[in-house]
């Protein structure tokens, strides 16, 4: 399985999705750039996201805040406080590891102490590295990246880089409602850039220092805040599945009592069987009334909501369905890739890579390929591309065979490609070949549009 990761990371690098950033200076660990087709289906997950969680939903809207903050928003969250990890150190190698990911380590999560039965004597960790099993003492490590705000370097001017999106959201909440006059339950959706130092940023995009949050802050009276819970687990697994995500790879596991958060009365991970094992794909989370409770407290201002049908005020609890854009976007490379037999022009079969993603987050929607170089055919062809382009992501395409184009067209998930011959001189028509099934279908030029908007929307 583990091949799966390295043939997703090579055909990232070769096709412009994803590649090491600054890589002429050697790269950077855990620092990856988006190329021309790696921006595009980024922009597709997202655009899938917020269509779901925002745009077709009248009880939530949007919000964009600021990535720098003042400082007591995250004294007030907890974060300056208590947002690290375990830190070890191999006494043999000297190599650094976050405790918590060494077999035979176990680490209680945020808000509770370490202590002696965070090792299990059975099984005692062994590095990676080397093999050594005699590690440094845990030392909690801080993951927020602080820099400094101003012309001098003094404590007075150290900010954060946010680790979350959702803190905007909590210290927003009584301008959004008032401003956009809702009424709870309503919920703030957010799109935007975190900061974690991870320890081991691993696994190509998985875990990564710099990454990009889609988090939904779910406000509710207290008491149905149960049912709102279970509400958002059953439908964030539902996007996943409706974006073709194979229902097998997927699955819920809620949190036992010992792992939960100290903000969380309940919390359910949406996870993915990765390469590497399974693995939280997506948190969803009732963070009861804490994130409010906190702010009031620390600002001094009042941020509870106002209940003009029962002429009362309270804390809102919150449901918060969180996921990083960027471990969404492995997923669904994941899980469409596929090498499979399929007949080749010569008669027999021949083997193609497939990324059979679903239509909606495909980066380039529908491929132009003239049948040849010949310069009779690149003015209609070019035409065609031109019809195209101002309603959907297209790509013009002429160089090599037609079926060399066809199969790099599959390789990058491209549901249709649109093939202009010499006979479309005459008749004033095109082939139409779909990717999941090559099936090729000859319809007018003047029908294309209607076509593909039938099936792309």
């Amino acid at each position: 399985m583990a091949d799966l990761m390295d043939s997703i990371t090579s055909l990232a690098k070769r096709r412009g999705l994803v590649f090491p950033s600054s890589e002429i200076y050697g790269g950077l660990r855990a620092s990856w750039d988006y190329g021309p087709l790696g921006v595009e289906l980024k922009n597709n997950v997202k655009r899938a996201w917020w269509r779901s969680m925002v745009q077709t939903r009248d009880d939530v809207v949007g919000l964009d805040a600021g990535i720098i903050m003042s400082p007591r928003v995250w004294e007030a969250s907890g974060h300056v406080a208590s947002f690290s990890d375990p830190l070890v150190e191999c006494m043999n190698c000297h190599q650094r590891f976050r405790a918590d990911h060494l077999p035979g380590y176990h680490s209680p999560q945020s808000g509770h102490e370490t202590d002696e039965t965070t090792v299990d004597m059975a099984e005692r960790p062994v590095c990676p590295n080397c093999g050594n099993e005699r590690f440094t003492e845990p030392k909690n490590f801080n993951l927020m990246f602080k820099t400094h705000m101003g012309p001098v370097e003094e404590e007075a001017a150290v900010v954060y880089l946010r680790p979350e999106t959702a803190q905007g959201i909590f210290v927003d909440f009584v301008s959004i409602q008032q401003a956009s006059r809702m009424k709870v339950p309503f919920g703030i959706g957010q799109i935007g850039k975190a900061f974690r130092n991870e320890i081991t940023p691993s696994n190509f995009i998985f875990r990564t220092r710099e990454f990009e949050q889609m988090e939904l802050e779910f406000f509710v009276e207290p008491g149905t805040d149960e049912e709102w819970f279970q509400y958002w687990v059953d439908r964030r697994l539902q996007w996943f599945l409706d974006l073709g995500v194979s229902r097998e790879k997927l699955r819920l596991r809620p949190h036992e009592a010992d792992e939960l958060a100290h903000y969380a009365k309940a919390a359910v991970d949406v996870e993915y069987e990765f390469p590497f094992g399974w693995s939280e794909l997506e948190g969803i989370a009732n963070r009861q009334d804490f994130d409010l409770r906190q702010h009031q407290q620390f600002s001094g201002q009042e941020l509870t909501y106002y209940d003009q049908e029962h002429d009362r005020r309270y804390l809102p609890f919150v449901v918060e369905p969180s996921l990083g854009v960027e471990r969404a976007l492995l997923v669904f490379l994941l899980d469409a890739f596929r090498v499979e037999e399929a007949r080749a022009a010569s008669g027999g079969t021949e083997k193609r890579t497939l990324l059979a993603i679903h239509r909606d987050l495909a980066p380039i929607k529908v491929a132009v390929l003239p049948l040849s170089r010949n310069e009779t055919l690149a003015p209609e062809a070019k035409r065609v591309h031109d019809l195209l382009k101002p309603r959907w992501m297209t790509q013009y395409d002429d160089a090599g065979s037609i079926g060399r184009r066809y199969r790099r067209q599959d390789e990058v998930g491209t549901p249709y490609c649109v093939t202009v011959d010499f006979e479309s001189l005459a008749d004033r028509q095109v082939t139409v070949r779909d990717r999941d099934s090559m099936e090729q279908e000859r319809l007018p030029i003047d029908k294309l549009v209607e076509y593909l908007q039938e099936r792309l929307g």
